[in-house]
């Protein structure tokens, strides 16, 4: 066999190959590597009908339609001002810029932030303290409601709720049907969760108009605000029956337990959901290569789901506090109660 002729071929059909490819440089004896590459590419995409987005171009088009916008606005275009001052300050202060420019006007503030909402629809606000938005949106409303009281329309500072004509005693006839049902469990937890919500806001709501300017009646509705702020992710998962299986059994029970009165029961239930009760309680079953002794004890029900993820343990914490909610309005004998007596409000 003649390798000095295979050489030659194989070199030969290498040199046809790259000079096809069109990547030698006037003069040139050498190409780039990367040259080669693009020109494979290239062919690649050509033969299978592949399309390249040219990069940035989702950017762009972003930056043309916020253009086309800006322009419709105009500098002198008179939008109405759906904001108040109040408003406007906070949501400016949010995204770190200045309240009022020199020499500009609140309507001219006004614009300037509509401008940038356009513009820079999402801004990063980092770590929040929910409670102090909570209590914001407190002072907000006082603020409004003395606004209100100068011009007589005022109705009264009050919580907003939505009654659907549910009771305890519904809700526990319903509870029976259950066993019957297991599809009912979430409609069930769902309607009881929303019910003692709406039994604390007609409780706050129920305080004379004097006690609602104190401080402590402001903390209790942030933290009521807060709480319903927890429970939407709980509530959404609900309403698709997305709840994991061993947090739908600790809810079922909870709230049976809160409709027969047993509260120290519930809370029992709760504890062993939030913390669990293995000697070592994390949420993991597994660590290194090891096996730990007695780690066969160690099942999904000991473990401590409020370690899971911040989500989570919110939502649990605003589930402790519908218990006390429960049991302070609807109290019954001193052995099934959890700190008898301990439980007052305002």
């Amino acid at each position: 066999m003649d390798f000095a002729a295979v050489m030659k071929a194989g070199m030969a059909k290498k040199r046809k190959y790259l000079k096809d490819k069109n990547i030698f440089k006037e003069g040139k004896t050498y190409f780039n590597r990367s040259d080669l590459e693009d020109a494979e590419r290239l062919e690649y995409e050509k033969a299978h009908g592949i399309k390249r987005v040219k990069e940035g171009a989702e950017e762009e088009e972003r930056k043309e339609q916020i253009g086309n916008v800006l322009a419709e606005i105009g500098p002198d275009e008179k939008l109405p001002m759906t904001l108040s001052r109040q408003e406007v300050i906070r949501r400016l202060r949010e995204r770190t810029e200045p309240i009022r420019l020199f020499g500009e006007s609140d309507y001219e503030a006004f614009q300037r932030l509509r401008k940038l909402e356009i513009t820079t629809p999402e801004h990063n606000k980092g770590l929040t303290n929910d409670f102090k938005a909570a209590m914001d949106r407190i002072e907000q409303d006082n603020m409004d409601e003395i606004v209100k009281q100068q011009t007589g329309d005022s109705s009264g500072i009050s919580l907003d709720f939505i009654g659907d004509g549910t009771t305890m005693e519904s809700l526990q006839i319903e509870a029976k049907n259950v066993k019957k049902d297991g599809n009912k469990e979430y409609d069930l937890i769902l309607k009881t969760m929303k019910f003692l919500l709406r039994c604390r806001a007609k409780e706050l709501n129920n305080y004379p108009d004097d006690k609602k300017k104190t401080v402590q009646w402001k903390t209790e509705s942030a933290i009521h605000r807060q709480t319903e702020t927890y429970l939407v992710p709980l509530f959404t998962q609900l309403k698709k029956r997305t709840v994991a299986t061993d947090i739908l059994m600790f809810l079922t029970s909870i709230i049976a337990n809160l409709l027969k009165r047993s509260y120290v029961e519930a809370s029992a239930t709760y504890l062993q959901m939030a913390i669990g009760n293995a000697p070592w309680p994390i949420g993991v079953t597994m660590v290194g290569i090891h096996a730990r002794t007695g780690r066969e004890k160690i099942f999904s029900q000991q473990i401590a789901h409020v370690l899971n993820d911040e989500t989570q343990r919110k939502f649990i914490q605003g589930l402790k506090r519908l218990i006390t909610v429960c049991q302070r309005l609807y109290p019954t004998d001193p052995s099934r109660s959890l700190e008898y007596g301990g439980l007052k409000t305002l």
